[in-house]
C-alpha cells in the first residue's frame, strides 16, 4: 500500500506514505480536492524523530477503519513542521489560543479557504485518559461539517481574525529599553529558578541555553554572583542527568521530570548546537574543564554521528528504536560484534522509546563483569529493579536511564583509590558499555539538512575550534559553511531551506539567513577567512531586502513567498532563537565588524518595534537581550595586525576569557584588499614594528599593542 507521499523527499512524510490514509503533501493540489469535492481538511504535522507522532500513526493512520473515514469525509494533509515551520507556526499558534497548549504531533482541522475551526495535538483512537478519541473527534466533525457549516465558517472566520490581529498588531507605544530591561529578566528567572535541581519552573524541563548565556553576561557586566551560580547549577544537573548521554555524548530532547533524570530521548541537531555554545561559555567564565569536556563530547557526538560525508549535519535522531532482548553466548557474555543486529533481525520490529540507551543492570554485568559493574552501577545511579521513577507508560520497566549519582571523590572515600584512578576506570567501562550499545539497532537518523539548524552548529562549531584551539572543529565548521553555501543557494544568491538526498529545495525563511550569518560571523572570527566575512554581509543584505517589514521588524517569509493566513513577525525565544532575536545579534557585530554604522541603524529598528513586548516581559526574549546587552555596552573590537601565526599569542590569551561583547578582525596580508573593501576601518590599523592588537570602542582605538601579556591585562580591565 502507498500513497503519494512516497514522492516526497522528507523523512517524516516518507514515515506515512504506506499508510492507508490518502495523505497530500501540502500544496495546492490538496486545496483544490478539498474545494471540488467540498470537504474539510484535516492537516497533521509533525516531524521524524517525534515519539507521539509514531504513536498516532501506529494507532490511527495505519488503522483500516479510521482511514476509511479520513479517507471518505476529508481531505488529509501531511506536513513536516521541520520543512515547513512557516505551516507549522501559524497553526500553533491557533493550537494553543484553543488549547492553552501545543505539540506535536498537531492534528487541525481547516475550511477550503484554510482557516481553522477545531485543533489540538495527540488524539488516542478511542476516548482515554480523559481526552476524546480520535474516531470520535472525525464523526463529531464530519456531522457539524454536513449540518452546521454556517457555525464553522463562522468559528474559523472569528479565529482567523483574532490571530491575525495579535500577530500583525503594532505595539501601541515604544518602550525604553536599559540595564534596567536586563535586571528585571534576570529577576523574573530568578523567581523560577529550582534552586535545588537547576533549570527554571517545574518539569518538564528543556535546556534554554539562551536563559543561560543571557545570565552569564549579567553575570560579566555586574560580576552578579546569583546569575553565575543559577548557569552552574544548571550546567552541572544536566551534565549528570539522564538528558545527557554518558556513553555517547550529546543531550535529549527534553526531560519530563524535575531533576533532569528521564528525558524524551531524541537528539536535536539544534539542541547539540546551543548547549555545547553555553558550556562553552561557562568553561571561559569559570575555567571548570569539565564545561570544556562537555562541550567535546557534544562536538564528539555531532561529528561521529550527524554529519553528512560531505561536511554538512543531519537533522535530529530518533527516540524510539528496536527493543532487542539481552544476547548471551554459552559463556554469558555479550557477542563479539553484530548480535544486536542480528538478533533484530529475526524479532518483529517494533519499537520502543529509549531502547538504544537504556539498560538493565544484568545487561551491564554482562558487558563489565561483576566488580567492575558494582563501581559503574554505584557511579551511575542503576539498580536491579531500574531506576526510572517517572514511568506512566511502562516503557522502563525493570530498566536504568544512566545518571551521574556519585561523584569519583564520593566512590573514593568507598573504594579507597584516588578519584583519578577510579575515573580511568569508569572511562573504560564508558568506553564498553558504547560499544556494546553501538551492536544494538540505532534509533532512525533524519537525515535532511536545515540551513538554518547547520547555521546554529557551525557557530557552535566554529566557537569550539576557538575556544578549545582545536583545528579539527574549524575545519568542520568551514566544511559545513562550504556545503550549504554550494548547495542550499539559487543562483541569483537566495537561500534553500532543506537539502536532501541530491535536492535544494524550499525558499528559505528569515531563521535560514539570519542562523547561517551567524554562523558565518563566528566562523570568520575562527579562522579570519575574509570570504565568509564578505558571505555574511551579502547575505545580511539581502536579508534585509527580502525579509523587511513596512515597520522596521523583519518577516517570517520572504517577500515574495508563499503566504499564509497571516504574517508572523516574531521575537520570542523558544526551544530555538528566534530570527529576529538572532539577526539583532548580527547586525550589531557586522557593524562592528565592518565599521558600518547603518547595520546597527537597522538593528534599533527591530528593537523599537518589539520593545514594549521586551520591557513588559523580558524573560521570554533572552536571546534578544544578549544582542540588547551588546548594543548598552560597553563593547569592544579587536583588530589584530599581521599574520595569523604572528598573532596567535594574542588569540591565545583571548581564548582564556569570556568576552563576550567583542569581535575580533585580522588585518592580514592575505586579506588586506578585500578588508580594504568591506572593513576599511579594520585594514587602517597595520603592523608597527612587528605584530600588534588594537583595542578600539566604537572605532575609536587605543595606541597599538605589542605585548600579549598587556593585552591580557587589558581584556580584564
Amino acid at each position: 500500500m502507498t500513497n503519494r507521499l512516497i514522492r516526497e523527499k522528507s523523512p517524516y512524510l516518507l514515515q506515512h506514505a504506506h499508510n492507508p490514509v490518502d495523505w497530500f503533501p501540502w500544496g495546492e493540489e490538496a486545496f483544490q480536492k478539498a474545494r471540488a469535492e467540498d470537504k474539510p481538511i484535516f492537516l497533521s504535522v509533525g516531524y521524524s524523530t517525534c515519539h507521539w507522532c509514531h504513536v498516532m500513526e501506529e494507532e490511527s493512520f495505519v488503522d483500516p477503519e479510521i482511514a476509511k473515514l479520513l479517507n471518505n469525509y476529508f481531505i488529509s494533509i501531511k506536513v513536516d513542521r521541520e520543512e515547513r515551520p512557516d505551516v507549522d507556526q501559524v497553526y500553533m499558534q491557533l493550537v494553543q489560543a484553543m488549547t492553552g497548549s501545543g505539540g506535536w504531533p498537531m492534528s487541525v482541522f481547516l475550511t477550503h479557504d484554510l482557516k481553522p475551526f477545531y485543533g489540538g495535538t495527540y488524539f488516542p483512537p478511542e476516548d482515554r485518559w480523559g481526552r476524546p478519541g480520535f474516531t470520535t473527534v472525525l464523526e463529531a466533525l464530519r456531522s457539524k461539517w454536513v449540518q452546521d457549516r454556517g457555525n464553522i465558517e463562522k468559528v474559523a472566520g472569528e479565529i482567523t481574525r483574532q490571530l491575525t490581529e495579535r500577530a500583525v498588531a503594532k505595539p501601541l507605544k515604544s518602550a525604553e529599553l536599559s540595564l534596567e530591561t536586563l535586571r528585571h529578566a534576570q529577576d523574573l528567572l530568578a523567581s523560577r529558578f529550582d534552586s535545588a535541581q537547576g533549570g527554571f519552573g517545574p518539569a518538564p524541563k528543556f535546556p534554554r541555553s539562551h536563559d543561560l548565556s543571557f545570565l552569564l553576561r549579567n553575570w560579566k557586566r555586574g560580576e552578579n554572583p546569583q546569575a553565575l551560580a543559577m548557569v552552574e547549577k544548571t550546567l552541572e544537573a544536566m551534565a549528570r542527568g539522564g538528558i545527557y548521554d554518558h556513553l555517547g555524548g550529546g543531550f535529549h530532547r527534553y526531560a519530563t521530570d524535575a531533576r533532569w533524570h528521564v528525558p524524551h530521548f531524541e537528539k536535536m541537531l539544534y539542541d547539540q548546537a546551543l548547549i555545547a555554545q553555553t558550556y562553552l561559555e561557562a568553561f571561559q567564565a569559570t575555567e571548570k574543564k569539565e564545561y570544556a569536556e562537555t562541550a567535546r563530547s557534544i562536538f564528539d557526538y555531532v561529528l561521529g554521528g550527524l554529519r553528512h560525508p560531505e561536511g554538512a549535519f543531519y537533522s535530529a535522531e530518533d527516540a524510539d528504536s528496536v527493543a532487542v532482548p539481552s544476547i548471551r553466548r554459552a559463556d554469558n557474555a555479550v557477542p563479539a560484534s553484530g548480535g544486536g543486529s542480528a538478533a533484530a533481525a529475526a524479532l518483529p520490529n517494533e519499537k520502543q522509546e529509549g531502547a538504544f540507551y537504556i539498560w538493565s543492570a544484568a545487561e551491564i554485568e554482562q558487558v563489565l563483569g561483576p566488580e567492575r559493574a558494582r563501581l559503574f552501577s554505584e557511579a551511575y545511579g542503576v539498580q536491579l529493579e531500574g531506576n526510572a521513577e517517572q514511568d506512566p507508560h511502562g516503557e522502563f520497566t525493570g530498566k536504568n536511564i544512566l545518571y551521574r549519582a556519585k561523584t569519583a571523590e564520593e566512590l573514593a572515600r568507598v573504594y579507597g583509590q584516588t578519584p583519578e584512578a577510579l575515573e580511568k576506570i569508569l572511562s573504560e567501562c564508558r568506553a564498553e558499555l558504547l560499544q556494546a550499545r553501538n551492536r544494538r539497532p540505532r534509533p532512525h537518523l533524519d537525515d535532511k539538512i536545515l540551513t538554518d539548524w547547520n547555521g546554529l552548529m557551525i557557530s557552535s562549531v566554529a566557537q569550539g575550534a576557538r575556544t578549545l584551539n582545536a583545528p579539527k572543529l574549524y575545519e568542520a565548521a568551514k566544511r559545513a559553511a562550504d556545503f550549504i553555501l554550494k548547495n542550499m543557494r539559487t543562483a541569483d544568491g537566495r537561500l534553500r531551506h532543506r537539502w536532501r538526498d541530491g535536492e535544494g529545495a524550499i525558499p528559505g525563511f528569515l531563521d535560514d539567513y539570519a542562523f547561517l550569518i551567524h554562523g558565518l560571523i563566528d566562523l570568520y572570527q575562527a579562522g579570519f577567512e575574509v570570504r565568509y566575512l564578505s558571505e555574511a554581509k551579502a547575505l545580511t543584505e539581502t536579508t534585509l531586502a527580502l525579509f523587511s517589514g513596512p515597520d522596521g521588524a523583519l518577516r517570517f517569509t520572504a517577500e515574495g513567498g508563499e503566504r499564509m493566513l497571516y504574517e508572523t513577525q516574531e521575537l520570542y525565544d523558544g526551544a530555538v532563537p528566534s530570527g529576529n532575536s538572532i539577526m539583532l545579534l548580527n547586525l550589531i557585530r557586522l557593524s562592528r565588524l565592518l565599521g558600518d554604522r547603518s547595520f546597527e541603524k537597522r538593528a534599533e529598528g527591530i528593537f523599537q518595534f518589539f520593545s514594549e513586548k521586551m520591557a513588559q516581559y523580558p524573560a521570554g526574549f533572552s536571546q534578544a537581550l544578549v544582542a540588547l546587552e551588546y548594543q548598552l555596552g560597553p563593547s569592544r573590537e579587536i583588530v589584530l595586525a599581521g599574520t595569523a601565526q604572528e598573532v596567535e599569542p594574542f588569540l591565545d590569551r583571548l581564548r582564556r576569557h569570556f568576552v563576550p561583547n567583542r569581535v575580533v578582525v585580522l588585518n592580514d596580508p592575505a586579506s588586506q584588499e578585500v578588508l580594504k573593501t568591506i572593513a576599511p576601518f579594520a585594514a587602517a590599523k597595520g603592523k608597527t614594528s612587528g605584530p600588534a592588537v588594537y583595542l578600539c570602542r566604537n572605532q575609536a582605538c587605543d595606541l597599538p599593542v605589542t605585548d600579549p601579556e598587556r593585552f591580557e591585562k587589558m581584556l580584564e580591565e
